[in-house]
């Protein structure tokens, strides 16, 4: 949670990392869905405003969690790249709905490898 709160990304992809590595491989599956709706409840659970496919006029964003400081806006990929996911957040606009809010925006693009069930790469735009 001081991971969320304080913005430090790094700290909270590590965390996500192990949890990823820590699953059974028979409770993973294959879809994108998959890893989107388990940080989804992670991150839901802690208490954090969390939203997953939040519609806008230019698409669905995977997943946006909000703090008093920090907006998150966050695309998946499944065997994509997480530049893909971060040019997408761009292309699309994905940010423009919360520039009013107040908070900080923190774009992370996240790529999942279907190999390894786990994070393969993160960049934050």
């Amino acid at each position: 949670m001081e991971d969320v709160r304080n913005g430090d990304t790094e700290g909270f992809v590590l965390r996500l990392q192990t949890l990823f590595a820590d699953t059974p491989y028979e409770l993973v599956q294959d879809l994108e869905n998959h890893y989107q709706n388990l940080v989804w409840l992670l991150f839901k659970l802690m208490g954090f405003y969390t939203q997953a496919e939040y519609h806008t006029s230019q698409g669905r964003i995977d997943l946006v969690v909000k703090t008093p400081k920090y907006c998150y806006v966050v695309e998946f990929k499944l065997n994509g790249t997480a530049e893909e996911a971060l040019k997408q957040i761009s292309d699309r606009g994905y940010v423009l709905p919360f520039v009013l809010d107040g908070q900080q925006i923190i774009r992370i693009g996240i790529s999942f490898d279907k190999e390894t069930r786990n994070i393969d790469q993160y960049l934050v735009g």
